[in-house]
């Protein structure tokens, strides 16, 4: 009997050779921020020397001189017309404000002929004036309100004018100032700009450049003072390209950019 030997297999242990590694590359360093250049230092500017009382004296003076009698440019016919056209005069013209209340003080030149009038034949009146419709509204608000609690009259106090629709201290001041003789300072956007450019008044609010103008104006320029500043800033102190060449203060003036 012949005897085949059993064939057993022999698997061959197979081994890889890891791949070669590839070379690393440098990473590139990042290239340190560029330093933002830093903004040049403000100047600091000193504060202006405040106005003596003798040079503040001298520039009403001039005022006085140049100009005696200063009119308002808002056309009325009595404090009531007066009072209407400084609500309706809020971010708008006084020009603008004239054309529209010629017509409209014809007609309505009272409380009670306002009130007859009514809120939408008066929108008619105005319609040219920004926001014509809120003032519409207050007009015959305060038109009732003038008769209702104080008689049909326009009240000679601070406190009676403000509680008025649509009038607010401005309002007022100018009521007061124009209607009734009060040593009163209305500040608008002109004499906001006169008292800080100036030096004159410095201040941050309208009611700051306010009582600040009152401390130091004479009480014998007051009655007229705040029509002078009005004019002063809507004619020669203005607002991109100030006139200092013709300025009748432009000595006294504190302005550093003043071109004179």
């Amino acid at each position: 009997m012949l005897i085949v030997p059993q064939y057993i297999p022999i698997m061959a242990k197979i081994t890889r050779k890891p791949a070669p590694r590839k070379a690393a590359v440098p990473k590139k360093k990042a290239k340190p921020a560029a330093a933002k250049p830093k903004p040049p230092a403000k100047k600091s500017r000193k504060a202006a020397k405040p106005w003596t009382p003798a040079e503040i004296h001298e520039a009403f003076s001039r005022f006085r001189k140049a100009n005696p009698e200063p009119k308002g440019e808002l056309e009325h016919i009595n404090p009531f017309t007066l009072l209407v056209a400084v609500v309706l005069s809020a971010q708008a013209t006084d020009a603008g404000v004239n054309k529209a209340t010629r017509a409209l003080f014809e007609v309505a030149d009272t409380p009670q002929k306002m009130l007859d009038l009514g809120e939408e034949r008066l929108r008619e009146y105005i319609k040219s004036i920004g926001l014509y419709r809120t003032k519409a509204k207050n007009v015959i608000a305060l038109s009732a309100k003038v008769l209702s609690e104080f008689g049909g009259e326009v009240p000679r106090t601070r406190a009676g004018i403000e509680s008025l629709p649509g009038a607010g201290r401005k309002t007022a001041n100018v009521v007061l100032n124009m209607a009734f003789g009060e040593h009163t300072m209305a500040v608008d956007t002109h004499v906001f700009r006169v008292g800080n450019r100036t030096g004159l008044a410095p201040g941050k609010t309208p009611l700051e450049v306010e009582l600040g103008l009152e401390k130091v104006i004479p009480a014998e320029f007051m009655r007229h003072a705040h029509h002078w500043l009005i004019l002063h800033g809507r004619y020669t102190c203005l607002a991109r390209k100030p006139r200092c060449e013709v300025c009748l203060i432009n000595d006294l003036c504190r302005w550093p950019e003043k071109t004179v």
